[in-house]
């Protein structure tokens, strides 16, 4: 099927309320542009570099494509991810945030982030427990990030079968949501970025407002079109 049925497949089950990142890592400017004349306005990639090249052409047409930085980010490809993106979804360390404030601030920009947590998948980074995640909610609402709102979380499930492994995962991050909520209520934490090609079902049923789907979208990826990271 092309990218517009894949996308009229994928919205047709997906509840009005969530939003639909779609991950366009290792595919090409002209399928972005295929997804945007197909209405899908909001896109992910991993890679700094391949992100930035891809977008910088995108927006020449599409200047309202946004994009959402949803891989582990080195500190040195800070500047060109908040220079390029909307978001800044896997942010996973405090070390991150002074560098994204730092750069955000050389260019007087808003951006918003998720706090990417561990919730059961080995390989996968995130913050491991909450300590340094309440440290970092705190240092924003004393105004030790003035260039930076937090939105919410992101997670990704353990890469298994389990259907019971996986909504344990999703339902983690959906408590952590909560109790941050009430620790910090000044903040709007409500996206919950959870949920993938194989498992944003499960996703949805347990509270995600956010899912990435890439694959099911663009089909099989193409790594001759990736860059950096």
């Amino acid at each position: 099927m092309s990218i517009k049925e894949n996308l009229i497949k994928i919205k047709e089950k997906l509840p009005k309320n969530v939003g639909l990142v779609a991950v366009s890592k290792f595919h090409g400017a002209q399928e972005v542009i295929e997804a945007i004349e197909a209405g899908q306005t909001v896109f992910g990639e991993n890679r700094v570099q391949e992100a930035a090249a891809k977008f910088d052409e995108v927006r020449k047409s599409y200047p309202d494509a946004r994009l959402r930085i949803i891989g582990q980010l080195q500190r040195n490809k800070v500047k060109e991810a908040v220079r390029v993106a909307d978001a800044i979804d896997s942010v996973d360390r405090l070390e991150l945030l002074d560098e994204i404030e730092k750069q955000a601030a050389k260019i007087d920009k808003k951006i918003q982030v998720l706090f990417e947590y561990h919730t059961g998948e080995e390989s996968k980074s995130g913050f491991a427990d909450k300590a340094p995640l309440f440290e970092a909610l705190k240092k924003i609402s004393d105004g030790g990030y003035p260039h930076i709102q937090p939105k919410g979380f992101m997670t990704m499930a353990p890469f298994t079968e389990d259907k019971d492994l996986i909504r344990a995962s999703f339902k983690k991050l959906k408590a952590l949501q909560e109790e941050c909520s009430k620790a910090f209520p000044q903040f709007d934490l409500s996206e919950l970025s959870m949920g993938m090609s194989g498992d944003w079902e499960i996703a949805v049923q347990e509270g995600s407002t956010m899912v990435r789907i890439g694959t099911a979208i663009f089909g099989p990826r193409d790594y001759s079109k990736g860059g950096g990271k």
